[in-house]
């Protein structure tokens, strides 16, 4: 079987960003699955099953939540690597956490939104301390919603601005982590 990754997305607008942005970063040699759930509790409930009953055992799989209103990101992943041992491939899993929403992620790169949604002099906001650590945002959703007159909508805003994110841009640690992690994962399963 060809190698693949395999997310297991919280929601539909994960996996429109990381459809645009994975062409940028994947050598080309390894395929890509994405199954989208309706919600965390979706997605936590059915992630054993998902996994277990996956027909490519050299897959790997990267679980993706948002953090939401979850107080200790560490416990919430510990939480979801528990799932993914329960499913007997732990060792074949990565779970990446949002430090709060998705959309800390598109705040961290506030050059990616301008371009996506033709707004002139966006970027410049970046230098504002709020905006400089993203992953520290109450509501980024809210917040780029706002910032984007409402422009924003989660689904087709999550594909126009994945098109455009800057995969070394570092303003968010938890945008890095996932980056690191599928990097990783395709190293890993090119070398198996």
């Amino acid at each position: 079987m060809r190698p693949e990754i395999v997310f297991l997305l919280e929601e539909r607008s994960a996996q429109a960003m990381i459809q645009a942005l994975v062409p940028r970063i994947s050598s080309g040699l390894v395929a890509f699955r994405f199954f989208p759930f309706e919600g965390k509790t979706d997605l936590e409930r059915s992630l054993v099953r998902r996994i277990q009953s996956y027909q490519n055992n050299t897959a790997r799989f990267i679980v993706l939540r948002d953090q939401d209103s979850e107080t200790d990101c560490r416990r919430l992943k510990q939480r979801l690597l528990h799932l993914c041992d329960q499913a007997g491939r732990l060792h074949h899993c990565v779970v990446r956490i949002a430090c709060r929403e998705l959309e800390s992620f598109y705040m961290a790169d506030l050059k990616a939104v301008a371009s996506a949604f033709q707004l002139k002099g966006l970027e410049r906001k970046q230098s504002i301390s709020k905006y400089r650590a993203p992953d520290q945002l109450g509501n980024p959703k809210q917040e780029l919603k706002r910032l984007t007159g409402n422009r924003y909508q989660p689904l087709a805003g999550s594909r126009a601005i994945g098109e455009q994110l800057d995969v070394t841009n570092t303003r968010s640690g938890s945008f890095q982590a996932l980056i690191e992690g599928i990097r990783r994962l395709e190293v890993e399963l090119l070398q198996a």
